[in-house]
């Protein structure tokens, strides 16, 4: 893609310790190990991978939920992984997290109104008659009624709960979205509903996004690119058409390959995910993918591949891809 990227990923890393029943550190999880990738401006990111590769981990230490215990977080130019206390405000304003759970993330003590008035008066010097007003018009963005502002969390369903959630994240007038799995939990039709409105916001607001899903045809809809991720390492990162039409990394195979068909030939019929992922506090030696690998030759146990550029658009982390 042309033009400077928005946010520039290198070498991120971020662990979790392990403790016994004592509360004595046996050991760390890496839950991010190395990851690598850019953002331009515009684009919307995917970030696949099963439960406990890192997906969520990635997001939040991208929104400075957590600190990074290496590498650099590069947003609009600046390095923003090791900023401190008070820089965190002003990035926060442009750098927005939207957690997988609206309704947990809205204080249910507080109407929709104050909820979205509050960023604004902790980011902005708008008095109380601005604020109503930039909350009037953001809800409104996101096709929610006025009458809702009195209204408090419970009394919303799960997709206005996430319209609020969106349009807390929105009033701020970011740059950058995280969107940790937006569909999660909602009906079909709902779902649909968000997906469109997701579409709509970056156009209007021009956004760039960060999208966080398990849902594989959902995320061939919404994005322009496509980052795997397995055991806390991006394995394959490649165009979204590129990657549902010939994936290369074993791993990615095994998840398109798990996607369930009606009529058509599947992407691939020779790559079945069996077994668990290891242990992220104990990964294997070489590839990390190789003990759950059809392809593992003897090669993997000795070589940990990095991502490493297999056309001039695609990536993958595999000897033999």
């Amino acid at each position: 893609m042309s033009g400077a990227p928005i946010l520039q990923v290198e070498d991120l890393a971020r662990g979790f310790p392990v403790r016994n029943i004592f509360g004595w550190k046996t050991g760390a999880v890496r839950a991010l190990d190395g990851v690598s990738f850019e953002l331009h401006p515009g684009e919307t990111l995917g970030i696949v991978g099963e439960s406990g590769c890192g997906k969520t981990t990635l997001g939040k230490t991208l929104a400075g939920i957590y600190r990074p215990d290496r590498g650099r977080i590069v947003f609009e130019g600046k390095d923003v992984g090791a900023r401190a206390a008070h820089e965190q405000r002003t990035v926060a304003a442009k750098l927005q997290y939207c957690y997988q759970d609206p309704g947990n993330s809205l204080d249910p003590r507080w109407t929709v109104r104050r909820a979205l008035g509050e960023p604004l008066a902790v980011h902005t010097a708008l008095g109380p008659r601005e604020r109503e007003q930039r909350v009037r018009a953001i809800l409104k963005q996101v096709g929610l009624p006025p009458t809702h502002l009195d209204l408090y969390p419970h009394e919303l369903s799960g997709g206005q709960q996430r319209r609020v959630g969106l349009a807390r994240i929105l009033i701020l007038h970011p740059r950058l979205v995280v969107l940790d799995e937006p569909t999660s939990s909602l009906d079909v039709s709902v779902q649909a509903a968000v997906l469109k409105l997701l579409r709509e916001l970056q156009r209007v607001f021009s956004l760039t996004y960060l999208f966080i899903s398990h849902d594989l045809s959902v995320v061939r809809m919404m994005c322009d690119r496509v980052a795997v991720m397995y055991l806390g390492r991006i394995v394959e990162l490649a165009p979204s058409e590129t990657l549902f039409a010939a994936p290369r990394h074993p791993y990615t195979q095994s998840l398109l390959a798990a996607i369930p068909q009606i009529g058509g030939p599947r992407v691939t019929d020779t790559f079945a995910l069996e077994g668990e992922p290891p242990d992220p506090a104990h990964p294997p030696s070489g590839c990390r993918f190789r003990t759950r690998c059809p392809r593992a030759e003897a090669a993997c146990a000795k070589t940990d591949p990095a991502l490493r550029p297999i056309s001039e658009t695609q990536s993958a982390a595999c000897l033999f891809a």
